[in-house]
């Protein structure tokens, strides 16, 4: 009797699940592809990683580690050498798995560069996983340091299945991670924390303002959250030619969306049904729990410390949840 009601009650859980993600689907479905517009050299030229040249390179990161599934690329200022070290002593670590690599570009006052990169340098010698070219390091160049990430991962990563762009400042589960990927297709796939209702902020003031002359269109395409996102190893090649015809937005998440409309690629919502209902990407900052953690692949809002102490609780207790 309660094993046949149980099994009801998880079919009717199961039904509105995917009632949910055929809705999200047919919304994420509205979005035609536009036709490609081949944008002039100039407007190429401002996003390009062919624009600049390294600093430091690790081109042969990947062919040492030949059975890595996942390169995790992490956005990071210069300067924030304190949320490197403490990646690399959490969920950067090396993993039978998972390759760890930083994304820099030069520190933006002229004043402190010299000071910074002396300690680029040093890093970059000690730990190998530094990948820095010399644009300026900004939050209105995040788009040109994406496409820096998309062109290396597809130029030195053949062998890999997928790529992870994470910020530093995230918790990241690698074990819940790799384990959700080994169900997921190997081709134009992109998954994360899906925003299907995005709109141009016109406030100057804001910091995320859009121009009219930088995207006229009066809602976005739907696109991961640029907090934490997994795509197939092909759309970092993809998403480097589509680039080539859509015009630069400050906001990289919001312009990775807009390539994939290009490429006619859906984004997909990692959806959990039990025990914790809802999206595995939490981009929202939640309080550390050590079992409900272990349910999610990332959860948002790590200072460098805060990272290093929940992740020593986690890794010691994790798999009594």
């Amino acid at each position: 009797m309660k094993t046949g009601f149980l099994a009801k009650l998880f079919g009717i859980v199961a039904f509105f699940a995917v009632v949910r993600l055929s809705f999200y689907a047919f919304k994420v479905g509205k979005h035609v592809p536009p036709r490609p517009v081949l944008l002039s050299d100039a407007e190429y030229r401002l996003i390009s990683p062919q624009t600049y040249a390294y600093v430091h390179n690790q081109p042969r990161a990947c062919a040492k580690r030949r059975h890595v599934s996942v390169v995790l690329l992490v956005p990071v200022a210069p300067d924030n050498h304190a949320a490197r070290d403490a990646v690399r002593k959490t969920w950067g670590a090396p993993g039978p798995d998972t390759l760890t690599l930083f994304f820099l570009g030069l520190h933006g006052d002229a004043s402190e560069r010299l000071r910074v990169q002396e300690k680029v340098e040093k890093e970059s010698q000690t730990h190998g996983d530094i990948i820095q070219m010399n644009f300026t390091d900004s939050y209105r160049n995040l788009t040109v340091k994406t496409l820096m990430m998309m062109r290396w991962l597809h130029a030195h990563c053949p062998q890999t299945r997928y790529g992870m762009k994470v910020d530093a400042d995230v918790f990241v589960n690698t074990f819940r991670l790799t384990r959700h990927l080994e169900r997921c297709p190997r081709t134009r796939f992109i998954t994360g924390s899906v925003i299907g209702d995005g709109e141009p902020r016109r406030d100057r003031a804001s910091k995320w303002h859009v121009s009219e002359l930088e995207y006229d269109e009066d809602a976005f395409p739907p696109y991961v959250s640029g907090a934490g996102y997994v795509f197939s190893w092909d759309l970092a090649g993809r998403i480097s030619w589509a680039s080539r015809f859509v015009r630069a937005i400050p906001l990289e998440d919001v312009y990775v969306g807009l390539c994939l409309r290009l490429l006619d690629v859906r984004p997909v919502y990692a959806y959990s049904l039990v025990p914790y209902r809802g999206n595995l990407f939490e981009v929202r900052s939640l309080e550390y729990d050590r079992c409900r953690f272990a349910e999610l692949i990332i959860v948002n809002g790590f200072g460098p410390s805060e990272l290093v102490s929940a992740w020593g609780d986690f890794t010691r207790g994790s798999a009594e949840c």
